[in-house]
């Protein structure tokens, strides 16, 4: 089975608080990878909650955003239209617990590989693919840069270069 992970495409990262020009190019191009895809997809939704400001990450980044329940944390209409699983929130950048899935899932039937999409490169996506890296040492994961976009352009080339780094393919 191969796995696609679409990471946080949310309404908050594509064109609301946290928005940029590259999360709203990159929308179609996740849209059709997901249609293309010959396997599981499963997504994973930021999460945070009304006192994200008075946390470690709000107090670095003082942005108030993908607060449960609101606007800006749901998943990207077209994009929840295709995904039939429920997304798996995430109150922090990786998702230990989907690592642990994927792992058990692994250990009753070896996963032939796991490619990443999303946002943002140099966070979520690039915690997201070391975190299963570690879980999966022998399973290849993949991260589609054409589908991802970064906070800026030169960190998500950053991104990139440090998951290459770390024997993760960059497509």
């Amino acid at each position: 089975m191969k796995y696609l992970i679409v990471v946080d495409m949310q309404k908050d990262f594509i064109d609301g608080a946290l928005g940029t020009p590259e999360a709203v190019k990159i929308l179609p191009n996740v849209i059709e990878k997901i249609k293309r895809f010959d396997g599981r997809v499963l997504c994973t939704r930021d999460t945070h909650h009304e006192s994200y400001l008075q946390t470690q990450e709000g107090k670095r980044l003082p942005v108030a955003h993908c607060i449960a329940g609101s606007d800006g944390w749901q998943i990207n209409e077209a994009i929840a239209a295709l995904v039939t699983t429920p997304p798996i929130d995430k109150p922090t950048f990786g998702s230990a617990a989907l690592g642990a899935m994927l792992a058990a899932e692994n250990a009753a039937s070896p996963i032939e590989s796991i490619t990443l999409v999303g946002l943002c490169t140099d966070i979520c996506v690039i915690s997201n693919a070391l975190l299963l890296k570690a879980f999966l040492p022998e399973t290849p994961i993949i991260v589609d840069a054409s589908c991802c976009a970064g906070v800026t352009p030169e960190s998500h080339l950053n991104a990139l270069d440090a998951m290459r780094m770390c024997q993760i393919e960059i497509a």
